[in-house]
Parts: structure tokens; C-alpha cells; sequence
């Protein structure tokens, strides 16, 4: 296999974590990530060698650090094959009238316009590659949780995102996978929110987490490093499939 070079955000924990740690699994698979804990992204590097695992920590809303990103992949390992659009935030949580827009937009910067970013600053380096765009989404983008319109919202347009770029841009693929219920700190913080959510709507996830139901982050992080690393069939791109569907199972 020759070398596969992949671009994961939010990638020092949770979900983005374990996909860099299956990624650098396989041989010839070398990853550059973005994150803001200098210090977990440190002890990556110190676990896998400068010579497979390289990052640049800092906000992946900033053009900046996005394309520094981008260009230490090019620089250090000669190409770009795979994006992997982890980082995401799930705040503001509410009722629509106590949420101001500056929080819709600071969510929006992370959630959306940060993709829409990283895949202009990366389309001429993918479409060289053949490369691949794959979506952190969620399941939220076709349900209505309780106070969480900005967050399905943002999933919600960064599903069309990703199905409009499939179908305008031939020389790359495109797809957005939803991970479940995932065993993180987001889940966490839902588990909390009390008021926020109906209570309805908030004891499902404290059940969930209670009953033992939560998806490890390594089980849906396995599917993500194995589109990344294998690619997909036309058929499947510029879907919004669940990790756990069948259409996947070649990857789960």
C-alpha cells in the first residue's frame, strides 16, 4: 500500500482520537491533526514518531492554522489523501429565544464554515490525490432534539454541503456519516444540560449512558479511518449514511 496521508480535526480525544489512533494502524498511514490541546496532541506524537504523526494545535476556525495544517502535510509527507471533519461543538443549547446569534455563529464557525474553509484551502491538493472528504455529522440533522437548533441545524447544512460538493466535484469523493450516540464528553456536557432540554428529551441520553447503550468512540472511529483509508463507490458518495448501517459494513 503506498502512502495515505490524513487530515483529522478535533483530533486529541473522543471520537477524532481514536480515528488518528486506527488510522496509525496500518502501515504507510501517516495523519496531521488539528486540535487545541497542545499537550494530548504532544503525547500522540510522542506515542507514534514525528516520522507518521504530525499537528498543528490551535483553533481550525482560524484560515491560518487550517492551511499551516494543510501544508504540513504536503511539506512533510509529500500529499494529501483524506480529510476527516471531526471537530464540532453542540452549544448553544436552549429554548430559539435565549439563544443569542453571536452563539448560533460562533457554533456555525466550528460546526460548518470551518469545513467549508478546510475544503477550499484542500480541493487542488485532493483533487491531484484523488483524495476524500469524510463528515463527522449526527443524527440530529433529521431530528428535532429538544433545544438544539443550532447544532442540527449546522449538521443539517454540512450534509448538503457535503452531497452539493460529491455532485459538482468529479476528481474527489465526498461523504457524511452520523457516529450515534458516542461515549465522549459531549455526552457529558447533554447529560447536564437539565433545563435546557425537555425532560423528555434529556432523560433519553441519561438512559442511554445509565443502561450502557453509548457507542465507543473506537467502533464508529474504525469506520472513518477505513473510508478514509479505502475510499467508497460512487453510489455512496455524497451520502448521509449512519455509521452503523449496512451499506458500511465493509468498513465497520
Amino acid at each position: 500500500m503506498s502512502t495515505h496521508v490524513t487530515l483529522v480535526t478535533g483530533a486529541s480525544k473522543g471520537i477524532g482520537k481514536a480515528i488518528v489512533d486506527i488510522l496509525l494502524q496500518h502501515q504507510n498511514s501517516k495523519v496531521v491533526a488539528i486540535a487545541r490541546s497542545k499537550e494530548l496532541l504532544e503525547t500522540l506524537q510522542s506515542k507514534y514518531g514525528s516520522e507518521n504523526f504530525q499537528f498543528i494545535a490551535g483553533d481550525v476556525t482560524d484560515s491560518n492554522i487550517s492551511q499551516s495544517a494543510i501544508d504540513l502535510a504536503t511539506t512533510k509527507f509529500g500529499q494529501l489523501n483524506s480529510i476527516i471533519a471531526n471537530a464540532g461543538i453542540i452549544e448553544p443549547v436552549g429554548p430559539i429565544q435565549d439563544i443569542s446569534i453571536e452563539e448560533w455563529k460562533k457554533l456555525y464557525d466550528l460546526n460548518f464554515f470551518s469545513i467549508v474553509q478546510l475544503i477550499q484551502q484542500s480541493l487542488s491538493e485532493l483533487k491531484r490525490t484523488g483524495g476524500n472528504i469524510i463528515a463527522v455529522s449526527s443524527g440530529a440533522a433529521n431530528s428535532a432534539y429538544s433545544g438544539w437548533y443550532a447544532y442540527g441545524s449546522s449538521k443539517a447544512a454540512l450534509n448538503h454541503l457535503i452531497k452539493s460538493l460529491a455532485a459538482e466535484e468529479k476528481l474527489i469523493k465526498a461523504i457524511s456519516i452520523a457516529p450515534g450516540v458516542v461515549n465522549t464528553d459531549m455526552q457529558e456536557l447533554i447529560r447536564n444540560f437539565g433545563s435546557k432540554m425537555n425532560e423528555e428529551s434529556l432523560k433519553k441520553f441519561i438512559n442511554l449512558h445509565k443502561d450502557g447503550k453509548l457507542v465507543e468512540p473506537e467502533i464508529c472511529g474504525k469506520v472513518y479511518a477505513n473510508l478514509a483509508l479505502k475510499g467508497w463507490s460512487d453510489d455512496l458518495n455524497g451520502e448521509f449514511i449512519r455509521f452503523d448501517d449496512a451499506k458500511l459494513k465493509d468498513y465497520q
